[in-house]
């Protein structure tokens, strides 16, 4: 039965359980340890420093809080938000554009004025809606298998220290999926504290890095970084996070306005984007988590769980600048590893989704083989490029085919 949003529905104590408050507490830890590695990489690929980075993914954690908030507080729906982790994929590998991280910056400016558009003007979401999804899938796999080869580089460069995150991953996932990248983190921290020399004073200057990362960025504009960054993130964020959030919870009963939603994570976005947060969306795999019977037998009381999870989120995104400090010590390749595990899920989906249909999977080949390679044409990256080339592709194919 779907559970539609009242506005006369007021917030109450009562409806606060256990259950809710262990699945709320869940929700942030996962969605944190998760992918939080894939957010540092992705800001340090288009150029933010290790403060900038930590701003951003401090940045990121608090406007998905209060967004979460606020959004399960108003409609009492359990609306969870995260960042856009196939959006950091993209930019891990798309590389450092013209203009530095300040034109990186203009770019998330652009992405969350288009995902606002995108809410307030029917259109538009619809436009992004009717990108093929082989293609948007093909995308996004392509984006994601460069760095799905870090866990095993890891191990190659040092079987010591990248072999335990591994097994960590393969081990517990084996039994308990939900908490097999937390358990590859555990397995990281491990390595860190008993297999990596640290330099004299790194305790001490960790220590100092406990206060909340704040570095404003001016934003700069450049074409370059709007076809390179703006417009892939935000094809991915809303084609990869948006429309499948809305998803989830409507296979949960739940009869969402998508318009709204989505138009308010953009506001988010922008809020987060002088920080260095790169997008703020709806969450897809934690939203399944906290409208799920697991956060509450009632329906109607589960929004407690996402209430729990933004509060969840803030308290990590102000510890943010502790969480970068300690993994800036580690070789860069175990930190990859760590967000290449995270990111083995969403590359299975989307390269079989990428490749289901018959009809399109020429197409769908084109789009992953231009973006995996990491062509750079004009100063645009290989996942414009090959969403164009495959989009041209499938119209060829479909005239040929009519012919």
């Amino acid at each position: 039965m779907a559970i539609l949003v009242t506005p006369e529905r007021c917030l109450m104590l009562k409806d606060l359980s256990a259950q809710s408050l262990f699945m709320g507490v869940l929700t942030a830890f996962v969605g944190f340890a998760s992918s939080f590695a894939v957010v540092l990489q992705g800001l340090k690929g288009v150029g933010a420093t290790d403060i900038q980075a930590a701003s951003g993914l401090m940045a990121l954690s608090v406007s998905m809080g209060v967004c979460a908030i606020a959004f399960s507080t108003w409609t009492r729906l359990p609306i969870s938000i995260a960042w856009s982790t196939p959006g950091a994929a993209l930019m891990a590998t798309a590389g450092a554009v013209e203009g530095g991280f300040p034109a990186a910056v203009g770019a998330f400016v652009v992405c969350g004025l288009l995902i606002v558009f995108a809410g307030l003007f029917r259109p538009l979401g619809r436009a992004v809606a009717a990108i093929p999804a082989p293609l948007a899938n093909a995308m996004l796999a392509g984006v994601i298998i460069t760095l799905c080869f870090a866990p095993f580089k890891a191990v190659a460069f040092d079987p010591l220290l990248g072999l335990p995150i591994v097994l960590a991953w393969v081990v517990v996932g084996a039994f308990r999926r939900l908490f097999a990248v937390p358990a590859a983190l555990a397995a990281f921290v491990g390595v860190m504290v008993f297999g990596v020399d640290m330099p004299d004073g790194a305790i001490a200057q960790w220590s100092q890095s406990l206060l909340p990362p704040v570095e404003f960025v001016v934003p700069s504009f450049t074409l370059p970084a709007l076809i390179s960054i703006a417009l892939p993130l935000f094809i991915v964020t809303m084609a990869s996070q948006n429309i499948p959030g809305i998803a989830v919870l409507k296979v949960n009963g739940y009869q969402p306005n998508p318009g709204p939603l989505f138009a308010v994570t953009g506001f988010f976005s922008l809020l987060s984007a002088p920080f260095g947060g790169h997008a703020v969306n709806l969450a897809a795999i934690t939203a399944a988590m906290c409208a799920g019977a697991d956060a509450h037998p009632d329906p109607e009381r589960r929004y407690w769980s996402a209430i729990i999870g933004g509060i969840g989120y803030i308290v990590l995104g102000l510890l943010a600048g502790a969480v970068t400090a300690f993994v800036a010590l580690a070789p860069p390749i175990l930190i990859q590893a760590v967000a290449g595990l995270a990111l083995i899920g969403a590359f299975s989906g989307s390269a079989v989704a990428a490749f289901q249909a018959i009809e399109s999977r020429e197409a769908a080949a084109v789009t992953f083989l231009i973006t995996a390679s990491g062509i750079s044409i004009g100063g645009i990256s290989g996942a414009f490029w090959g969403l164009i080339a495959g989009g041209l592709m499938m119209g060829l194919l479909k005239v040929a085919r009519k012919g």
